[in-house]
């Protein structure tokens, strides 16, 4: 018989309480669209009411979002201590967002009723039940998020079974168990779980909500499901406050490719790899090179003395085969490769290297390492440099020359100016582009010049930019390496340069970056 799990996603208000990561409206209606694109069950949307970002976000989001898969839910909390419900503000937020389900947040560790809330235990259970049985009668479909479970269980169990009691004989169809410090650990999880599903039986669907400060986070959500959980909850590529929350992009394809249960609609599993990677790249957070399923190192190999047992059995090095999650296999190749390396790279590229020509590349990747190049962090250059070898040339355009000027004003401050002249099939065009340093000016130049006629390079930005100084001993005459890295939103690559002039080998990688992101656009771009 086949088991569901359901995934309810918390992108849209815990991922975006992680340091660093804002969205704007635009952006949390572009991120839904991308999780009901993967099927997910429950979309949590926030708090409707809390500022008026989120009040705009509600409003557009009943007019413009239009869900196939998932359900839209409006997030929130019981009402407060010693109030009513008809008169709490934040239950009103809630139905006025005009969502068909709701999740609220209750204090189910009697240690938080107490101390947080200054509150009985008979008032912090009448909280849950007012608030529950208030939202039911008004239609809508209420899930409650047991906050400080687990804390609250190990040290009195006899309130937290008291507020899951609350909740359920008011209407909730889903109490969900809150790791909320992310303390816990799986085999305490997976026992208290347990006890919760013999408990509450079939009344109501138990849930998990797991944060990752033991770094336990995917192992504790799934060991609640072997508990009897039904309902997970967690973020896309795990973000979250302080160390984030459940990584769904490793849970569902744990739970689904491993433990056979059914996550997401049939043919949406092999979503997840891009999914992940657009709401990466529209929240300008980039996904974790080494992230299960879904990095870009996932399913790399660095093929070394493996290369011919990978080409024969592939399967013995993948733990599952990287297309169920829209991944794929990639050969990482150094200095150190060999014949049957180069080949394997070049057929998977798809091009038709001859014996010559693979000793070429070899030769090549030896001459250009021992000057300081690393083709293992920067498969976009070595694949650019496979194709030069085997006769492609690059026409998207052609530099003429690029300078770059930078001034102290009277200020004190410095100004950087970048002059880029480029030729895009007959048409030459000069632009000059002002920069927050060097590279930021000389890429605003270079795209002027050229994104007119290819429209595509709007969604290629850089993502990071790395410099090393390779021979310190030369101090500032010491050759510089710079990796650069970049994302159309599809697919992420890096790009590298070499010089004892750091604009130099900064323009390198940069215009190798930007051919490599034309090389690969949509045939429709």
């Amino acid at each position: 018989m086949t088991t569901h799990v359901e995934i309810f996603d918390t992108t849209l208000r815990d991922g975006l309480q992680v340091e660093g990561v804002s969205a704007t409206v635009d952006d949390k209606l572009q991120i839904a669209e991308q999780l009901d694109h993967l099927g997910v069950q429950y979309i949590e949307g926030g708090w409707p009411g809390a500022n008026p970002k989120d009040v705009e976000f509600f409003a557009r989001a009943a007019s413009e979002l239009e869900l196939t898969t998932s359900t839209f839910v409006a997030f929130g909390s019981t009402r407060r201590p010693r109030g009513k419900v008809d008169e709490d503000q934040t239950l009103q937020h809630l139905l006025d967002a005009g969502t068909s389900a709701v999740c609220i947040v209750a204090k189910s560790s009697d240690y938080h009723v107490t101390e947080a809330l200054k509150t009985s235990l008979d008032e912090g259970a009448a909280m849950i039940a007012d608030s529950v049985e208030f939202l039911h009668g008004h239609g809508r479909q209420v899930l409650v998020d047991m906050e400080h479970f687990f804390d609250g269980f190990k040290e009195h169990p006899e309130f937290s079974f008291r507020a899951l009691e609350a909740a359920v004989l008011k209407g909730a169809t889903h109490v969900v168990l809150c790791d909320t410090n992310g303390g816990s650990l799986p085999h305490e999880i997976e026992e208290i779980v347990a006890k919760v599903h013999a408990h509450v039986g079939a009344d109501a669907t138990i849930g998990i909500h797991c944060h990752d400060d033991t770094g336990c986070a995917v192992a504790n959500s799934m060991a609640a499901v072997r508990g009897g959980a039904r309902h997970v909850q967690g973020t896309l590529n795990g973000l979250g406050e302080r160390t984030g929350n459940a990584n769904l992009t490793s849970i569902i394809p744990n739970l689904q490719l491993k433990q056979d249960y059914v996550c997401l609609p049939e043919g949406r599993l092999e979503h997840l790899t891009v999914v992940s990677h657009r709401i990466a790249e529209t929240l300008n957070r980039a996904v974790d090179p080494q992230a299960p399923y879904v990095g870009s190192s996932a399913f790399a190999h660095k093929a070394g003395l493996h290369v011919s047992a990978i080409a024969r059995a592939k399967d013995a090095y993948e733990h599952v085969d990287p297309l169920l999650v829209g991944n794929d296999t990639r050969f990482v190749v150094s200095e150190m490769a060999g014949r049957a390396t180069i080949q394997m790279k070049a057929d998977d590229l798809g091009l038709d290297l001859d014996g010559p020509a693979v000793n070429q590349v070899i030769d090549d990747l030896k001459r250009l390492e021992h000057e300081g190049y690393h083709f293992e962090a920067a498969d976009a250059s070595l694949e650019l440099l496979m194709r030069r070898t085997a006769g492609w040339e690059q026409d998207f355009f052609r530099v003429e020359s690029m300078r770059v000027i930078t001034d102290e004003m009277a200020s004190g401050e410095f100004n950087t100016e970048a002059t880029v002249k480029v030729w895009v099939g007959d048409e030459r065009h000069v632009f000059t582009s002002e920069g927050n340093g060097p590279v930021n000016a000389i890429d605003t130049a270079l795209r002027r010049a050229v994104q007119r006629a290819y429209p595509h390079l709007a969604h290629v930005h850089l993502t990071d930019y790395k410099v090393r100084i390779l021979d310190g001993g030369q101090a500032t005459g010491a050759v510089t390496r710079v990796l650069l890295s970049a994302t159309d939103g599809e697919r992420d690559w890096t790009t590298i340069g070499v010089s004892a002039n750091i604009i130099e080998a900064s323009w390198r990688a940069l215009e190798e970056s930007i051919v490599y992101g034309l090389l690969h656009a949509p045939n429709d771009a």
